[in-house]
């Protein structure tokens, strides 16, 4: 993070605190969403259903900061604050969100952290998805789970992870970066590129 401006280092570390907070908010939701769905016996899926949205962070510091590392630093921010305010999910949770930050992380990387188009975003979030998953198979005990249900609470949890880090996570961003309240950052830069060239 040597080449890393300060006011990027301050948003990134801003976002991860915000988002422990909408994060801790959406574990209580995912608690509701589960008794609604437990009577028809789809109470597994509760959190599958919104998992999306505890990658979000990812998705949107390295969409706004495209810097080596936005993914999976925010991510763990957002880990850490939500233990030191009393998540019931305990310290393991930092490890989870590491993971969940890692998993988005890898896709950033593998294009060099040069792209950020809507499908990139998309498979970022699918990429914390399919990594938190494979984690969760163990330290949650879903490898206990029948087959056809470890393979359906995988695919929601993808689709989740495409929709409610990759698109949502995007459109939050781009309304964002619409306000001005982004200039000077590597989102607002690359909008004005774009539209130069399309006025040229």
């Amino acid at each position: 993070m040597k080449s890393w401006k300060l006011k990027e280092v301050v948003l990134m570390s801003s976002l991860g605190v915000v988002f422990a907070f909408v994060y801790l908010a959406f574990f209580l939701f995912g608690q509701g969403l589960r008794n609604l769905l437990l009577p028809i016996g789809l109470a597994p899926f509760a959190y599958e259903i919104i998992f999306g949205i505890w990658f979000i962070v990812s998705i949107i510091a390295a969409y706004i900061i495209r810097r080596p590392g936005a993914a999976f630093f925010s991510e763990l921010i957002a880990g850490i604050v939500q233990v030191l305010v009393g998540s019931p999910a305990g310290p393991m949770l930092i490890l989870t969100a590491a993971i969940q930050g890692l998993g988005a992380e890898a896709v950033f990387a593998a294009f060099r952290w040069r792209v950020y188009t809507l499908p990139v975003l998309m498979a970022a979030g699918a990429g914390a998805a399919v990594v938190s998953y494979a984690y969760h198979l163990f330290a949650s005990g879903y490898i206990a789970l029948g087959p056809g249900l470890i393979i359906s609470m995988f695919i929601v949890r993808v689709l989740s992870g495409i929709l409610l880090a990759g698109l949502l996570g995007k459109w939050l961003s781009d309304r964002l970066e619409a306000t001005g309240v982004l200039r000077g950052y590597a989102i607002h830069h690359a909008r004005t590129q774009r539209s130069s060239r399309h006025a040229s």
